[in-house]
């Protein structure tokens, strides 16, 4: 029996289960990821997993010397894991026209790491709960998620006014149908003043928000986008 627990001492028998279970863990969030066509697929989120595994147990044996006092802090190597993770998360983050995308996908990869780094600690539960509830929300609540922005609408709108009619006119009459302009471009001419703002809020509010700005004497026309 103590030759067997040499033998798998020597081989780190341990180190190859964290492993496993890191590409198991990050093998099942990145399938879910693939699946959904995210730029952060199987082998990236495997990847990831498992170097956060590895180097978490490397910083936590290198300052032990042959079983020896510690000499090192082992919090050195794990911080460091948090920051590389950050920069490979901001290089899925994208802004265009005014949307942002990305984000899920930046998410993901910062939680598997940090399942990585649980499970090269030696907490397996606590990483193996974490990859099960990560997955649930990632592949559970997509339906809940798809649900939400069908009844919340995002659209560009049109709106003339009097001239020197003030923003706060027309978004006062927004709010009131829970509507929120998120952004805007405002142009003057001599015979109006045009907003073209973003517009953010219930889908069903939409088309009784511009009846009711049609309703005010100083708007003279409402276009929304479809």
């Amino acid at each position: 029996m103590h030759e067997m627990l040499e033998v798998a001492r020597t081989l780190r028998l341990d180190l190859l289960v964290k492993l496993l279970l890191a590409v198991l863990l990050g093998g099942i969030i990145g399938f879910e990821r693939e699946v959904a066509g995210k730029p952060a697929g199987l082998r990236t989120n495997i990847l990831i997993c498992v170097g956060a595994a590895l180097l978490m147990d490397v910083s936590i044996r290198i300052g032990t010397v042959d079983g020896g006092p510690r000499i090192g802090d082992p919090a050195r190597i794990a911080a460091q894991i948090v920051s590389g993770v950050g920069f490979l998360g901001a290089g899925t983050i994208m802004q265009s026209q005014g949307m942002v995308t990305g984000l899920t996908s930046a998410a993901t990869i910062w939680v598997v790491a940090a399942i990585g780094m649980t499970v090269g600690a030696g907490f397996y539960v606590e990483g193996i709960s974490a990859g099960l509830l990560v997955t649930f929300v990632l592949a559970g609540l997509g339906g809940l998620e798809h649900w939400v922005r069908r009844a919340r609408r995002v659209a560009s709108a049109t709106i003339r006014t009097r001239v020197a009619t003030p923003r706060e006119d027309v978004a006062t009459v927004l709010r009131a149908h829970g509507i929120a302009i998120q952004n805007e471009r405002m142009f003057d001419h001599p015979e109006d003043r045009t907003f073209e703002v973003k517009l953010v809020g219930p889908a069903r509010q939409f088309e009784i928000a511009a009846a009711a700005l049609m309703a005010r004497d100083f708007i003279y026309g409402v276009h929304i986008d479809d």
